[in-house]
């Protein structure tokens, strides 16, 4: 490097080169974060943050190598600032991804909240029906009982009708005997003769 002897340039170098372990890093933890989301978040946030220190450090690097007198430190530092641009590129890239992938598992995430609820809708209806069905075979069961009650009710009226016909007859008859024996005994008492 030709301007190896520069010690702010050294430092900038350093920058870059830490804050592009800290984001391979930061997207390793994000390939490897199962959830919460609230995580998910806070770890794409940090990559993002560390993308912008990069991005500065980058910038002041390239303006470095403007401000060089000599052009053949200047081609060389400019060249290295496009090779850091390409490698943050490359890692826009993968920051992009990450980004994707916290959206799908956002997208994932409420999903699967909405097939919770569906399935508790699901279970409660479930609920409802088997309350209903048990009110109905309740009711079933009461109008058997009834039911049986009426016809029971119908055999006595059935058989109470038969003994008030039998009694009317009864009653009749005796009343007729009661009439022949009076009228007997009339005809006798008055008229002997006959």
């Amino acid at each position: 490097m030709a301007a190896a002897g520069d010690v702010p340039v050294r430092v900038c170098n350093q920058e870059i080169v830490k804050f592009d372990l800290e984001i391979k890093a930061a997207v390793q933890d994000i390939s490897d974060c199962q959830g919460p989301l609230s995580v998910l978040t806070e770890l794409n946030a940090r990559v993002k943050e560390k993308f912008q220190h990069l991005r500065l450090r980058i910038q002041e690097l390239e303006q470095m190598a403007k401000e060089r007198d000599k052009e053949s430190e200047k081609q060389a530092l400019l060249q290295e600032v496009e090779n850091h641009k390409k490698q943050m590129l490359r890692k826009t890239t993968k920051e992009s991804l990450a980004e994707n992938a916290s959206t799908i598992t956002e997208n994932l995430m409420g999903i699967s909240r909405m097939m919770s609820q569906q399935v508790k809708q699901s279970e409660e209806t479930m609920q409802t029906l088997a309350n209903s069905s048990r009110t109905i075979l309740d009711a079933n069961d009461e109008f058997k009982s009834m039911s049986g009650t009426i016809q029971l009710g119908r055999k006595l009226i059935t058989k109470y009708n038969r003994r008030e016909l039998t009694d009317k007859l009864l009653i009749f008859l005796a009343l007729a005997l009661f009439l022949a024996t009076v009228l007997y005994i009339l005809k006798k008492r008055l008229f002997p003769f006959l």
